[in-house]
């Protein structure tokens, strides 16, 4: 399907056109890209033939300056641009603007890690490099460090950071790893956050606050700015590296299993981000459905027990690890497997690592846990079959509460097999010490626009319904950004009207990534519908 040239609302392509000559002034007429070109930024999950969050033309600066340059020349032509750092926000959005005809700026050519100190433990990157530049860099170097890192090692250590992503190591919990940025702002201005804002500053990357607000956050999931360096921490290699796998039979096993947890991360017997995943998480990463399944519908229940049964998971699974002196994992070893094993059915297995072992290990999700960057996550768009399988998801809070936590599996599960008519996924659900995060996922053919819709519309529907029973999204997809935002409405929406204070102070003309987590300009609140 051919459509329309996209257009930012309110220019010409005439004026769009002097704006992406100027632009071309700035990075190079090959680092402007048009037409075909710039399909590979499209978001990889949004039906072909829906044109409604396409993007006009994707530029790709090299350095803080060029950024700059785009920005102030942004705002002198009025165009709107999104910015991405690798761009592979897939299941979120992609590279996808919010607003059709946005220029996406894109930072993947910016992609040097600046400096790796080994004594203080922290790394300097720019957004396009990825958990696998770092971690080559690491080692290249010699570097006897770790890096907290996703279960995809394609993506952008910053980008990452600032959607509020997923890591594993200590340094994972709660978004630890980040520590001072340096960001372009709408103006083209240049700021240091914290400790960076001190010319000379010896503590930039080591003390995450400063004199004053601490600013950091403000560029996490906004438009306030373009973070164009950041520092990272990077953690010392333990004496041993204790990967640690927990099955369990039952769906409410759960309940117990998520206690349990708490207790142990409170009194930090587990440190780190605990991962729990359901049945077909794991069987979608070894085979694909049709092997024992390929009826219409949700995967039964009892064929799901067959499933467990076969791979020899349970219908939950958790990973986690630890990072410890020999003598001190041996004893928690012993405490985490006296604590689930009181559950009846579980089982508990372990085994034990030297830090340079890591990179051999045979399962994927052992090397992430160790730092190790791994692409096998992919594997889980083969479930139905398809070259173009798709994913989607919602990531939902909860108490760190067994039954909460059960209450929302359940909402969940429901919607995504009566809305949707698909397999549910708890891909995964993320531990820290009093929360959980519901990472859910759907898969389905993406060339099927009829089997899209669905999955789009349920999962706007899981947002309904979690938000009646208390939960909230922490990070959401373009086509609910708005949706998600709208359920956080205490005091008339009082959080929302701040951010759009600071939206207007900090950017006038809103040309910074407008409807970025539902955060609108002024010249766009009207009609943003």
């Amino acid at each position: 399907m051919t459509t329309a040239r996209a257009v930012p609302e309110g220019l010409s392509e005439a004026q769009l056109d002097r704006a992406l000559e100027a632009f071309r002034g700035v990075v190079g007429s090959d680092h402007v890209l048009t037409g075909d070109e710039a399909l590979e930024f499209r978001d990889p999950f949004w039906h072909s033939e829906w044109p409604q969050y396409d993007a006009s033309a994707v530029v790709q600066p090299s350095s803080a300056e060029e950024v700059q340059a785009i920005v102030r020349l942004a705002g002198e032509h009025g165009v709107p641009i999104w910015t991405t750092s690798q761009g592979r926000n897939n299941g979120y959005g992609g590279s996808s603007p919010r607003v059709r005809g946005s220029v996406v700026m894109n930072l993947r050519r910016m992609n040097r890690v600046l400096e790796i100190n080994e004594e203080l433990g922290y790394a300097v990157v720019e957004p396009g490099v990825r958990w696998t530049d770092l971690n080559d860099a690491i080692q290249a170097g010699g570097h006897r460090l770790m890096l907290t890192i996703p279960d995809l090692g394609w993506g952008s250590v910053i980008g990452n950071a600032l959607e509020h992503g997923i890591t594993y190591m200590p340094y994972g919990a709660d978004f630890m790893a980040p520590c001072g940025m340096e960001v372009v702002l709408a103006d083209g201005e240049l700021l240091r956050t914290g400790m960076g804002a001190l010319p000379g500053s010896k503590t930039w990357h080591l003390y995450r606050r400063g004199l004053g607000p601490t600013l950091d956050p403000l560029f996490m999931q906004s438009n306030f700015g373009v973070v164009v360096k950041m520092g990272v921490w990077l953690m010392p290699w333990p004496e041993t590296f204790v990967p640690i796998w927990l099955n369990a039979p039952k769906e409410t096993d759960l309940i117990p299993i998520i206690d349990t947890t708490r207790r142990l991360r409170l009194d930090r017997t587990l440190e780190g981000v605990p991962r729990l995943y359901n049945t077909l998480v794991f069987a979608s990463l070894m085979d694909q459905r049709s092997r024992w399944y390929d009826g219409d519908g949700p995967t039964p229940d009892h064929i799901i027990d067959q499933v467990a049964g076969d791979l020899g998971f349970g219908r939950w699974t958790m990973s986690m690890a630890l990072w410890d002196d020999n003598v001190i994992a041996d004893y928690k070893i012993d405490k985490i497997k006296a604590a689930f094993e009181q559950i009846p059915g579980v089982q508990v297995r372990f085994s034990k690592h030297a830090p340079e072992e890591i990179p051999a290990l045979e399962n994927h999700s052992d090397r992430v846990l160790g730092g190790a960057p791994a692409q096998e996550w992919n594997n889980i768009l083969r479930w139905y079959g398809s070259d173009a399988g798709a994913h989607l998801g919602n990531g939902l809070i909860a108490p760190l509460d067994g039954q909460e936590a059960f209450r929302l599996h359940s909402l969940i599960r429901g919607v995504v097999e009566r809305e949707m008519g698909l397999d549910y996924f708890a891909s995964p659900m993320v531990i820290n010490a009093r929360s959980l995060i519901h990472a859910c996922g759907a898969i389905w053919d993406i060339s099927s626009e009829e089997d899209s819709r669905r999955a789009y519309a349920g999962c706007r529907a899981i947002v309904e319904e979690a938000a009646k029973a208390g939960f909230g999204e922490y990070r959401a997809h373009l086509d609910y950004m708005d949706l998600a935002a709208d359920k956080y409405s205490f005091g008339d929406h009082a959080y929302r009207r701040f951010l759009e204070k600071i939206k207007d102070a900090v950017d006038p003309k809103g040309i910074l990534s407008p409807g970025k987590q539902s955060i609108w300009p002024a010249s766009y609140r009207p009609d943003k519908g």
